[in-house]
């Protein structure tokens, strides 16, 4: 089968190959998806260049690169139902703790890996849901229904903040987000009552403006490190933080004094290690909001599997607007 591979850390044009590699076959407990969009993440990106604090080499002598992914299953293994072939699906942790992700005509994984797609959702949005959906779920819901509150929503125009701003709006929410200015129209669109420019000096004040000087009920946020004092400013007491990323300042200092007196909750996600439980619970969120149409995952650029290296160097790039899929 085709695959795009890599075998050391580096640019994606210098260590991504596309290779020739034996088809997969199910195991126990298994399921043989043929691939038909493999999802690109900034994680893989990061993956791939070597960006992971304290990881100097690739965790296997051969990767496949990608978490997520859509297909139609083929095969399963012992113990998996006949049924579930000829099943649309879409793929979660298809490249974590394993070699082998989805940028392949193939893949093998686990049967809860692959979930069925809803009807009238297509593959292409089907293979955002892995990370930038499930994250932004989770972000939003996981401590239950946020109709009547007010969040903030850090990035709005970012894969998962754009997925966010939709499904705090369809939930009911009140959505104040920040972008560049360039984006707001765009965010607005998503369902972003109010849209700032994330960096405006007067961000906080004008924040607890709109909410009365009670501060936002909860805050999602990709930059904690760098957000950590507006946060303190505009957190409601007993307020929460919901933390998945820290890019720019991963040792971050964290004003406990400012946290502790409001007996703020700070969330750190890692969507890779989310709980099956709660997992469940964001997927049957997901297609609801997919199936009300009130989540349409964004997809900013096609690439051919040859063309992966470029793919890779789109979300390196930043100013996406969606997700980056390989077409298989």
């Amino acid at each position: 089968m085709r695959a795009i591979t890599y075998s050391a850390f580096g640019p994606a044009g210098r260590v991504l190959t596309q290779t020739d590699l034996p088809k997969p076959v199910a195991g126990p407990g298994e399921v043989l998806v043929r691939v038909v969009h493999s999802g690109v993440n900034p994680s893989d990106v990061k993956a791939r260049a070597g960006n992971r604090p304290g990881v100097t080499k690739p965790a296997f002598p051969l990767i496949v690169p990608h978490s997520d992914g859509a297909g139609v299953i083929e095969a399963v293994g012992d113990g998996v139902a006949a049924s579930r072939v000829g099943e649309a699906v879409w793929i979660w942790n298809g490249q974590w703790r394993r070699a082998f992700g989805t940028a392949a005509e193939w893949i093998a994984l686990p049967s809860e890996q692959a979930v069925a797609l809803p009807e009238r959702v297509s593959p292409a949005a089907g293979a955002t849901l892995g990370i930038p959906g499930l994250t932004a779920a989770e972000a939003v819901f996981r401590d239950g229904a946020v109709a009547g509150q007010t969040l903030f929503i850090s990035g709005g125009a970012g894969a998962v903040g754009h997925n966010a701003v939709q499904l705090a709006h369809w939930g009911g929410a009140q959505v104040i987000a920040t972008a560049s200015p360039d984006s707001f129209e765009r965010v607005r669109a998503a369902g972003a009552e109010t849209v700032l420019d994330y960096r405006d000096p007067d961000l906080a004040a004008k924040v607890l403006d709109m909410t009365g000087g009670r501060g936002v009920d909860r805050a999602i946020e990709p930059e904690f490190g760098v957000n950590a004092g507006l946060l303190a400013q505009i957190v409601r007491e007993n307020g929460t933080i919901a933390a998945y990323g820290s890019a720019l300042e991963m040792t971050p200092v964290l004003p406990f004094g400012a946290y502790l007196f409001k007996a703020i909750t700070l969330e750190i996600l890692l969507i890779y290690i989310t709980p099956w439980a709660i997992r469940a619970r964001m997927i049957d969120i997901l297609h609801k909001a997919l199936g009300e149409g009130g989540l349409k995952p964004a997809v900013h650029g096609h690439f051919d599997l040859a063309q992966a290296a470029k793919a890779h160097e789109a979300v390196e790039a930043g100013k996406r607007q969606g997700a980056v899929l390989l077409d298989l």
